[in-house]
């Protein structure tokens, strides 16, 4: 109570002379308040009707009416005034009918010294009350709102309970529960490990992995798993768990959470994940199919073509030499013919190269140590090459994946980079090889492998992958670029002679 408040005190008394005494009573006691005294019911009800009071002192027994009709009328108002009631001698029976008609206390006119004090508690009780009937409205509120919100969530919303001995059970479950898992929810709270049968068996290591690293560590806890439908049969879905943790004072963990469906999502991520397998099999199938016919066109080039032209060669040759001195004009013919063929087998040559090294027959050390002899001198960058051991021996699917990937990354070197040189290894430690290229050029952002039309480093991502290998690419504007393939070693099933002979046998170790 704020004793410097001014209380609006009803006073019901018939006697002007008693009336001046409680009001005296209050004045020493000091409570400020301003009064109206009343003595009859009508004037009551309109004293009520009229104004609020913060405080109501009756007498018992009046002329025309009493206190315990008092408190009828005044309950039968919206005021919730504290009312005291100040009488002469009362009997024991009379002061409990006034105490159970709804007075908050009773002080005799004898005993107006307990008065003040009898106000003051009164007073307090009834500003408690007040308090707490707003926090219930409040909490009512509150949980109203909670439900709502629930309501509405596409999941079960749930608290659940770990003790000190590990025992789990749920202290609050949505109805939720009914749509999420095909179970009501008294169900789940009666017997929280029905929640646990649910799980596919394959999924409940992770789940229980999960829910003790959350307990253990206070981490939030975040599960995927399945869960088998009691009303479907043997179908299962989809359900993802996540939940806040804390530790309480009695040592118990206190997880607060939300169950979702997530089947939808899932099978749409599975269709999404074959399709990908599928566009990655068929990129794969282009890829082998174009290699193959590489190889085949790069044979009839070299094997056809090359032959015809070398038989040209050696035709135009003999036709040459048996010219005579005086046949001079034919001689100059022959000599700008034969540098022709020269021309042409060496464009054979290179164009049956491009399309598929010869070189790459006998292993993908000889191949990749040949493509960087061709990038430094056409580049003129300086490339140091290094491999350990000094021949690898891979499945020539693997081979050639692994050399054209370093193709791409020397590509885009001689596009991008702006390096002045480049440092190649290749590593085989029995179960996977590693190739390394390491360039000082230019560098780039991280974003930059990520951009429409980065399609070299996509299809090397691509060929990679399929594969069952990596491709892990560090740059930084200013500091270079590495490029590290790892892949795993698939040996050939079979050795055999080379598909065809090299058209560059002159393969140096040191290549600078």
């Amino acid at each position: 109570m704020n004793r410097d408040a001014v209380l609006k005190t009803l006073l019901i008394e018939d006697s002007v002379d008693d009336a001046e005494l409680i009001l005296a009573n209050l004045t020493e006691g000091g409570i400020a308040f301003e009064s109206q005294r009343v003595e009859t019911a009508e004037q009551l009800r309109d004293a009520l009707a009229l104004s609020s009071w913060d405080l109501i002192l009756s007498d018992f027994n009046l002329p025309r009416f009493s206190a315990i009709e008092a408190l009828e009328i005044l309950a039968g108002t919206s005021q919730r005034s504290p009312m005291i009631v100040v009488s002469g001698a009362i009997g024991e029976e009379s002061a409990a009918s006034v105490i159970r008609a709804g007075a908050t206390d009773l002080v005799t006119k004898q005993s107006l010294h307990r008065l003040v004090p009898v106000i003051i508690r009164s007073l307090r009780e009834q500003e408690a009350k007040r308090r707490y009937t707003l926090a219930m409205a409040a909490l009512d509120e509150s949980e109203t709102r909670f439900q709502a919100i629930v309501a509405n969530l596409p999941g079960m919303v749930f608290q659940a309970l770990i003790d000190e001995n590990g025992g789990a059970r749920f202290t609050y479950v949505s109805e939720g529960s009914q749509n999420v898992l095909g179970m009501n929810a008294s169900a789940l709270t009666n017997r929280p490990e029905l929640f646990f049968d649910l799980i596919v068996p394959d999924d409940r290591p992770g789940f229980l992995a999960t829910r003790i690293r959350s307990a253990t560590n206070l981490t939030p806890c975040n599960w995927e798993g399945r869960i088998r439908m009691p009303a479907s049969g043997p179908g299962s879905k989809w359900i993802n768990l996540r939940a806040s943790v804390r530790k309480l004072t009695s040592g118990a963990i206190l997880s607060d959470g939300i169950i979702s469906n997530i089947n939808d999502s899932k099978v749409a991520q599975q269709a999404i994940e074959n399709q990908r397998q599928q566009l990655r099999q068929l990129a794969s199938h282009v890829e082998r199919v174009k290699e193959e016919e590489r190889a085949h066109i790069a044979r009839e080039i070299h094997d056809d073509l090359g032959g015809t032209l070398t038989a040209a060669k050696i035709d135009l040759a003999w036709i040459h030499s048996r010219l005579r001195p005086d046949q001079r004009e034919l001689a100059d013919k022959a000599a700008g013919m034969q540098s022709l063929l020269d021309s042409a087998i060496e464009t054979t040559g290179r164009i049956s190269r491009s399309l598929r090294p010869s070189v790459l027959d006998y292993g993908v050390t000889a191949a990749i140590e040949w493509q960087v002899k061709e990038f430094s001198k056409r580049m003129g960058i300086s490339c140091e090459f290094v491999c350990s051991p000094d021949e690898i021996d891979l499945d020539l699917e693997f081979s050639t994946a692994l050399f054209r990937i370093f193709q791409e990354t020397l590509t885009n070197i001689s596009k991008h980079a702006a390096a002045s040189h480049v440092a190649i290894s290749i590593e085989d430690d029995g179960s996977s090889v590693l190739l390394s290229v390491v360039d000082d050029g230019k560098g780039m952002h991280g974003d930059d492998t990520k951009k429409l039309g980065s399609y070299g480093i996509r299809g090397m991502r691509e060929r990679a992958g399929f594969l069952g290998g990596t491709i892990e690419i560090v740059s930084s504007p200013g500091a270079g670029t590495q490029v590290r393939v790892l892949l795993p070693a698939k040996r050939p099933d079979q050795t055999g002679e080379p598909l065809m002979s090299p058209l560059d046998p002159d393969l140096g170790r040191s290549i600078g």
